[in-house]
């Protein structure tokens, strides 16, 4: 009698959290949908590819950033990534949707959403979006991982006809039904994560984007290229630029690039016609998302990190001294850095 009131009550629980379990599965059955039947976004040559949104998440990545690094500067391995996470959320999202093997699923969420949040959730324009989307779906994952499925689900099915499967402590464990604890240990598991799971949330919330005290921040606003290891040698300025702020969805607009001297006369200036028809074959890029010359300007995407090369005569035996290196956005934001020469 005991033992029939317990499952009852995860039964219950299951079916109150239904709603969760249909818009947490198609949440990530979605992904697979608009990749691969709505449209092709696993194409490496094709527009919107995966693999070149994975590449934004890289400056501001928390704990997996050298794994994001080494993807994007593997572009098969990468691939494979992406066509392998794809495959893992439409099965997740489905069977979380229908219910089967609700629990295992839910550890597939709660995963999968640890990925979002550790690796984007510094990213969001508007309402710290991937943010939201991470540390919701933890929580989701966590809390139906608890409950199982009810009623309407084919695990509930399945343990209405007793098969041996269904009546294992395995089953217990990774489909629906009452879990193998005491209910006193239980109470400490649910009070444990939900804490555990809000520190998350808190620490993330402040480390992404300063939101628990302290100034607020948006790193998805404003654009932001760091500049580095700039040379000039032999009639040629190189420098490195990478971009580790600013809205994923679109590039920077580099418009002016220009070089000045000491005495602040410019020696070298390329605008925004001349950086439009810039030589690929002057950019290293050293990720998958690439800074490419545009219709207008040159482009550099999120995540976007490049060495460009610079030829012309105005660099010829340059005297010794500081040089300093200016390059501007089309929002009027202006990125330098200073070059030594040396005898």
């Amino acid at each position: 009698m005991q033992d029939q009131k317990i499952l009852q009550s995860y039964n219950m629980a299951g079916l109150f959290t239904m709603s969760l379990r249909l818009v947490v599965g198609w949440t990530y059955f979605s992904a697979f949908w608009r990749r691969l039947i709505l449209a092709d976004k696993l194409d490496p040559k094709g527009v919107g590819y995966i693999g070149e949104k994975f590449n934004h998440f890289l400056p501001n990545a928390l704990g997996i950033k050298p794994l994001i690094e080494y993807l994007v500067t593997h572009p098969e391995a990468l691939w494979w990534s992406m066509a392998i996470f794809t495959i893992v959320e439409a099965i997740v999202g489905l069977c979380m949707m229908l219910g089967l093997f609700t629990r295992l699923m839910s550890i597939g969420v709660f995963g999968l959403a640890m990925g979002i949040l550790l690796g984007a959730g510094w990213i969001g324009t508007t309402c710290l979006d991937e943010w939201q989307i991470g540390v919701l779906g933890i929580a989701t994952g966590f809390t139906i991982f608890l409950t199982g499925s009810g009623k309407y689900s084919l695990d509930y099915l399945l343990l209405k006809k007793e098969s041996k499967i269904t009546k294992t402590k395995v089953f217990s464990w990774l489909g629906s039904g009452v879990l193998p604890i005491k209910l006193n240990l239980l109470h400490k598991i649910v009070f444990t994560g939900s804490f555990l799971i809000l520190g998350l949330t808190l620490f993330t919330n402040q480390y992404f984007h300063g939101g628990v005290w302290g100034t607020l921040h948006n790193k998805s606003v404003k654009p932001k290229i760091e500049l580095s290891e700039g040379v000039i040698k032999d009639n040629t300025l190189s420098f490195q630029v990478f971009r580790v702020e600013g809205v994923d969805v679109y590039g920077s607009f580099l418009i002016g690039i220009d070089l000045k001297n000491e005495a602040g006369e410019t020696l070298l200036t390329l605008d925004g016609t001349r950086l439009s028809q810039f030589p690929e074959e002057q950019i290293n890029n050293a990720y998958v998302a690439k800074v490419k010359p545009g219709k207008h300007s040159m482009i550099i995407p999120l995540g976007a990190k490049a060495t460009l090369s610079i030829k012309d005569r105005a660099l010829v035996n340059l005297p010794a001294g500081k040089y300093t290196v200016y390059l501007t956005d089309i929002s009027g934001t202006v990125w330098q850095e200073t070059i030594n020469i040396s005898n």
